[in-house]
């Protein structure tokens, strides 16, 4: 598998915010997002067993494999399997364009491109705000949780008016959750 990252933070959004993680972050995307704040190109060839071992090596069992994209990695079902075997809880974030093993405990799908997406009953719908209307995701998903996560632009007044055009839409459609990117707020990983 192509790894861009292994490493061990508190998760910082969507449903398991604040709870301890090991992040396995895969390389390489289908998707080409202009906020995209992950340079998933980078990486190395990791078998996975090497994932693993290093997941291991840190206290938490709670992995979140992200990316990237994770699907496009061909032994991501060994994996998931790997790490369930050495007791780990398996979350994954992912764009929700192509399928995934079944054995996942958590999905998160991020829809980016709505009529690409083929995972529309995952555990959680995160979709980043940038103003758009949310209809299409209503009507579209049937998930156990919704988060709306205001899109970071990098630029305070445009960040600030998202946040609070989200905050409006949550509490007139009281069926999404705010979801904050909390570790760039508290300046972790």
């Amino acid at each position: 598998m192509r790894i861009n990252e292994i490493f061990c933070s508190i998760q910082g959004e969507g449903y398991y915010t604040g709870t301890p993680s090991v992040f396995i972050r895969t390389s390489g995307c289908n998707l080409r997002c202009p906020f995209c704040d992950t340079k998933h190109e980078e990486g190395w060839e990791m078998s996975v067993e090497e994932i693993v071992v290093a997941a291991s090596s840190y206290a938490p069992r709670h992995a979140v494999i992200t990316g990237g994209e994770p699907s496009l990695q061909k032994d991501l079902p060994t994996l998931v399997d790997a790490l369930h075997e050495v007791g780990f809880y398996v979350q994954i974030e992912t764009n929700g364009t192509r399928h995934l093993p079944s054995t996942i405990d958590w999905i998160t799908c991020s829809p980016k491109v709505l009529e690409e997406t083929v995972i529309l009953e995952p555990h959680e719908v995160k979709v980043v705000f940038e103003g758009q209307d949310m209809k299409p995701y209503e009507q579209m998903f049937r998930p156990q949780v919704w988060s709306l996560q205001p899109c970071d632009t990098g630029n305070k007044e445009k960040n600030d008016k998202l946040l609070n055009e989200a905050v409006d839409y949550i509490i007139s459609h009281p069926m999404w959750r705010l979801s904050l990117q909390t570790h760039k707020l508290i300046g972790v990983r």
